[in-house]
């Protein structure tokens, strides 16, 4: 019998692909032992399905395929001229249940903004016949009785992820240019005998960006009601990304005056509303805990926990293998897990779907694509008030590793400054961690494992990291050190450490003991997944290891042994670093990598005192 890999080597197709054709009964005699297959010597190859994608889609092995829907949101042009994976199921599990108003909570660029318009595509009264864009999706064939809310009732939609300013001056100003926009996108209202002349009067004045912010926290209320009037049906209410303002108003310090107005405009449009048809709302976070609908009883969370509609935000599995085998790269299943796979919402397995889509387009390359897509400020955050057990947790993630955390889904901004045990609901919430073996407790909260979901994540970590940390090690540093490793140039990494560490001095003379933790955790991010990273830490400023295990037998190994004490002389530094790194011969930490067969070792003997630093090796 051969294992999976040996199998995937033999037949040249992923490990991915083999556990699939097993678990799909295609290789004849797999067997299951554990978790893994095992399969016969004599097994042959099902035929080849690396075309499975394009030949469901019609296509010849030479036809040209349909462009992938980069920054595409507009459901209309991404469902007709771009690859689209068919999300419009969404809709029927809104409809057999049909609550007043649903959030649905995930990181950027999941998707969101693209289902919202989806929704307002289907629902929307037009004098177009927009069924035609659906008739080919999955909604369509679930039969008559959904068929029947198509093209039904006038919407609302305004999305506010462009919003993003320094002063709430500027913030207000957009969101009337926004919300008055789509004031205009109803043009039938201004002159409609359905409506008052009080309404049509405050539609003039929206729609020309009058409105001053009592005025305009009307807005959604006057409107869906001047819509009811004019065509005789309820209104839906979108809001896209409300909270991307929020998160401007904390990090620029106008929350106050941000969270002020929101709460009039959502509450007039959302709450005790007999206009309102239904009400759909996307962002990051929660709302429940910003009071901005106090009061409101009918609103349904879906956040990252919850399992219902987990499969409608992101790509699942099937999806991006079904995508892998249109665009002929099937064997990239692998790495595309390794640097965009990881998320769990709910009970599904997530690919991130930007990456996904942008690592297809550049010819199959994995970069991190997600870190340039908005502000990475939440990591900056944590790190600056960051206190020993943060970096310690950090430092663990980075290095591949789990722990568990109270994980608090209506986790608001202000507490990521007084309340620092919500640090990891924020980073879970926002796409930087995974959440695995989530328990719920009798008291509503959640506890689970959180970890980094892929690569790509831990290199924003890296990044973020670094940046914030420059004090600690410094970009020249940083780059010298990333560029010696990479090269495997021996010589230039230690004249690199070396230029680290006394860079380092003064930071210690500020920082303390923390310095200790911000230089472990500045390594951790440099070395990447080139090295395996442990340290042994005694209270105080006494000692402190680090040993960093290459994971490549022909890199280097490398051994730190760092002291510190006060009110040194030169000669007394000398025989402190001496002493250094005379424990790390004496107590023999070479040995593990010697057993590994590692045939370069670096030893470095470090102190300590105020701005002073001595290195012996």
């Amino acid at each position: 019998m051969r294992d999976v890999k040996a199998t995937a080597e033999l037949w040249g197709i992923s490990t991915t692909r083999v556990a699939r054709l097993c678990r799909d009964g295609k290789i004849a005699g797999a067997v299951k032992e554990g978790k893994s297959w095992l399969i016969p010597e004599g097994a042959v190859k099902p035929a080849d399905g690396r075309m499975r994608g394009a030949r469901e889609a019609g296509l010849s092995d030479d036809e040209k395929r349909l462009p992938l829907p980069i920054g595409i949101s507009e459901y209309r042009l991404a469902s007709t001229q771009y690859y689209y994976i068919d999300k419009t199921m969404l809709i029927k599990e809104f409809l057999d249940e049909r609550p007043m108003v649903s959030l649905y909570t995930r990181p950027r660029r999941f998707g969101k903004t693209l289902n919202m318009d989806m929704i307002r595509t289907f629902f929307e009264k037009t004098e177009e016949d927009t069924s035609v864009l659906f008739q080919d999706k999955l909604i369509w064939g679930c039969g008559e009785e959904y068929q029947a809310y198509q093209g039904k009732y006038p919407v609302i939609f305004v999305s506010f992820k462009d919003i993003k300013f320094n002063t709430w001056d500027q913030t207000f100003e957009m969101l009337k240019a926004v919300i008055g926009n789509e004031f205009v996108r109803h043009g039938e209202l201004e002159t409609s005998e359905h409506c008052s002349d009080a309404d049509r009067e405050y539609y003039r004045e929206v729609a020309g960006g009058k409105a001053d912010a009592v005025a305009l926290s009307r807005a959604f209320d006057v409107l869906s009601r001047m819509l009811c009037k004019h065509h005789g049906v309820e209104a839906i209410i979108i809001i896209d990304e409300y909270d991307i303002p929020i998160q401007q108003g904390h990090t620029h310090e106008f929350y106050d005056e941000v969270i002020d107005f929101m709460r009039n405009l959502f509450s007039g449009g959302l709450k005790d509303n007999k206009y309102l048809a239904y009400g759909f709302l996307t962002g990051i976070l929660r709302v429940a805990k910003e009071s901005i609908f106090s009061g409101l009883n009918n609103l349904v969370i879906h956040s990252v926990i919850d399992d219902k509609y987990s499969r409608y935000f992101g790509f699942t599995r099937d999806e991006v293998e079904r995508m892998a085998a249109y665009y002929r790269a099937e064997d990239k299943l692998d790495e595309l897990a390794e640097w965009y796979d990881g998320y769990r919402f709910g009970e599904t397995e997530i690919f991130n779907p930007w990456s996904v889509i942008n690592y297809f387009s550049i010819g199959c390359k994995p970069r991190a694509f997600w870190q340039a897509t908005g502000s990475n400020e939440i990591i900056s955050e944590v790190i600056a008030g960051a206190d020993e057990d943060i970096y310690e947790r950090l430092e663990r993630l980075l290095q591949g590793e789990k722990f568990t955390t109270l994980i608090d889904t209506g986790v608001i901004y202000p507490q990521i400054q007084n309340n620092p045990s919500t640090i990891y609901s924020f980073l879970l919430v926002a796409g930087y961690l995974k959440a695995e073996n989530v328990d719920i407790s009798s008291s509503g909260d959640f506890m689970g494992e959180v970890s980094l979901p892929n690569r790509e994540i831990k290199a924003v970590y890296n990044k973020e990291i670094l940046q914030k940390l420059d004090g600690i090690v410094s970009q020249s540093s940083a780059v010298s050190i990333q560029e010696a490793v990479y090269a495997n140039d021996v010589p230039r990494l230690q004249k690199s450490l070396e230029k680290l560490l006394l860079q380092s001095a003064s930071s210690f003379d500020t920082a303390g003991e923390m310095f200790f933790h911000g230089l472990f955790l500045g390594i951790c991010a440099l070395f990447d997944d080139r090295y395996y990273l442990t340290s042994n830490r005694e209270s105080g400023e006494g000692r402190f290891d680090i040993q960093l295990m290459p994971k490549d037998d022909s890199r280097p190994g490398i051994l730190i042994e760092l002291k510190a004490e006060k009110y040194l002389s030169d000669a007394q530094m000398e025989g402190l670093a001496e002493s250094a790194l005379k424990q790390i011969n004496d107590r023999k930490y070479d040995t593990e990598m010697k057993t590994r067969g590692i045939k370069t070792i670096i030893k470095y003997g470090v102190a300590f005192s105020g701005r002073k630093v001595k290195i012996v090796q």
